[in-house]
Order: C-alpha cells, then sequence, then structure tokens
C-alpha cells in the first residue's frame, strides 16, 4: 500500500503543478511508470484509485485522461463514503446541514430570480395541504435542491447533495410519528419562499435554520 501511496502522491504532484491539466492524456504506461521511478503494477493500482475518485477517467482503448476535475464531479466520491454513515452519526450530519445550508439560502436571496422563485412556489401549490409523508420529503429534497443551486456555489451544492442523503431517512421517520410536522414543514417552506421573494438574505438564513433545526431536535428527543 506504501508503494502505492506513492504512486498516488506523484501523480497528484503532476495535476497540482500544472505539469498534467484537466483533460490532458496520461503519457502510455511504460513510459509515465519510467519517469517517476514506479513499477508498472504500482501505476495502475494508483490510476485505478484516481479513477475511483473521479480524477482519472480511464477510456478503454483510448488512454487515461484527468479529468475535469469539476468540484461537483470530485464530490461524487464523497457521496459514496456517506452512504456508508451508521445511524448514530446522523445528528452530526444534520448539524452539518444546519451550518452550510441556511448560508446557501440567505446567498440564494440575492440571486435567485422571479421566475424560480415562482415555480417553488408552484411545486408547493401542486403538493397540497395533505400530502403523504414520501411526496412531502421528495418535494422537500427537490424545494432545497433548487434554492441551493440558486446560491451559484457549485461546492456548497456538491456537499448539500451529499449530504443529504443520510438525513432522508430522518425526515422520513419524522413525518411519519411527529404529529405536526407535514403542516410545519409546509409552514417552513412558505416562510422561506417568501423570504427568498422578498430578497431577505437573513430572514432567509433564520428560516432554513428553524427548518433543520427541527428535523434535529427531534431526532434528539427519539434518542
Amino acid at each position: 500500500m506504501a508503494v502505492t501511496d506513492e504512486a498516488i502522491e506523484k501523480i497528484k504532484d503532476m495535476i497540482v503543478s500544472g505539469a498534467l491539466r484537466p483533460g490532458d492524456r496520461l503519457p502510455k504506461e511504460s513510459e509515465l511508470a519510467a519517469g517517476l521511478g514506479l513499477s508498472r503494477n504500482s501505476l495502475r493500482e494508483a490510476v485505478r484509485a484516481l479513477s475511483l475518485i473521479r480524477i482519472l477517467d480511464v477510456r478503454q482503448g483510448d488512454g487515461t485522461y484527468v479529468t475535469s476535475l469539476d468540484p461537483q464531479l470530485l464530490l461524487e466520491a464523497m457521496s459514496f463514503v456517506v452512504d456508508f454513515h451508521r445511524d448514530d452519526t446522523v445528528l452530526e450530519f444534520l448539524a452539518v446541514r444546519r451550518i452550510l445550508e441556511p448560508a446557501a439560502t440567505a446567498m440564494a436571496a440575492g440571486r435567485i430570480g422571479e421566475q424560480e422563485v415562482d415555480g417553488l412556489a408552484a411545486q408547493l401549490d401542486a403538493l397540497g395541504g395533505d400530502p403523504s409523508v414520501e411526496e412531502l420529503v421528495a418535494c422537500d429534497l427537490e424545494f432545497h435542491r433548487s434554492i441551493v443551486q440558486a446560491s451559484g456555489n457549485s461546492v456548497l451544492c456538491s456537499l448539500l447533495e451529499g449530504l443529504s442523503g443520510p438525513t432522508t431517512r430522518a425526515r422520513i421517520w419524522r413525518g411519519l410519528t411527529q404529529q405536526d410536522a407535514v403542516s410545519r414543514t409546509l409552514h417552513e417552506h412558505r416562510a422561506i419562499l417568501a423570504a427568498l421573494r422578498d430578497g431577505d438574505a437573513e430572514a432567509a438564513r433564520s428560516w432554513a435554520t428553524v427548518h433543520i433545526a427541527s428535523v434535529e431536535q427531534w431526532l434528539r428527543s427519539t434518542l
């Protein structure tokens, strides 16, 4: 593993230094291994590892390329790791979401267009006043995804997308067991939407915090 780690570091250094840029094709395996002072086996292992985390793209019959290194692409690996969370870490994921999502919502308040706000309002109207828990959670995910995208920060979008998975089950369980969960969620969505329509960043931040904290507080009470 130490030899493979060394190979990974050497390829990473080439990318960080600019010797290899996004979209560049890596030299032939024999040439690259010799140039880096590596065995071909350790180089292959390094390439395999870096392809799994979307740093490299191995194209059968064509060669190996540096990916675009776009944040959304690179953070897909985080989503994979997050899928292995334990149930006792859900509160920690919610705490991180409570820090990041209100900031993204506040950013969105200064950037979101009227047409986008109208689209979010139409989603809530279509949901009605008495949706099923599954319908509500699906709408909740899309509602917040759209708002975070409106923040214009691709890193925040990717981070929060990766964090949404572990908290989905908690939101469903809350909807099934807490009496006023559905009505409270709809009210909080409307309040966030009103703040966005007004371009009020601090109100948007506050309501997003309240919205996430309510799930967090319910979950704490059940543990």
